[in-house]
């Protein structure tokens, strides 16, 4: 990591709208290889130089999970942080993200239904300052009342 955030909890009762938490990571030809390890895919457009120069990346990419990844430790480790249940996410690609980039991981604060303890969050990820994934996370936020 190259800049975090203090990793523990932010409770719902602490969630204000607005409120955001981000973390930057380099992508390493290692990340890549772990990932690929521990998710069974090993597409050659991850992990073969060769193979990935002929095709429309012209070069390997980092597998697109590994990238939202990152957006899960921001909400697991800072914003809500432990405690906290994944209920959904939507993701886009917009581009592909290379060994050697580092990437930029934000989330925000955009919708709280307190009495649920549901939080709505905007996500996003980027490279050099341009996006390369945006979605929205819905999560069940750890409470004061049940710890």
């Amino acid at each position: 990591m190259l800049d975090n955030l203090p990793r523990g909890t932010i409770c719902i009762e602490d969630i204000e709208m607005g409120m955001s938490r981000h973390l930057r990571k380099e992508v390493t030809d290692m990340d890549i290889e772990l990932f690929a390890q521990v998710s069974t895919d090993r597409n050659p457009v991850h992990l073969d130089d060769d193979y990935a120069q002929d095709t429309i990346f012209e070069g390997r990419i980092a597998h697109g999970m590994l990238t939202a990844g990152l957006i899960s430790a921001v909400i697991g480790e800072q914003l809500p942080g432990h405690g906290t249940v994944y209920m959904g996410q939507t993701l886009k690609f917009l581009a592909p993200v290379r060994p050697g980039d580092v990437v930029y991981a934000e989330v925000k604060v955009v919708d709280i239904d307190f009495a649920k303890r549901r939080v709505t969050l905007d996500c996003h990820c980027s490279v050099d300052g341009k996006k390369v994934l945006i979605g929205e996370a819905k999560v069940l936020a750890p409470s004061r009342k049940f710890d």
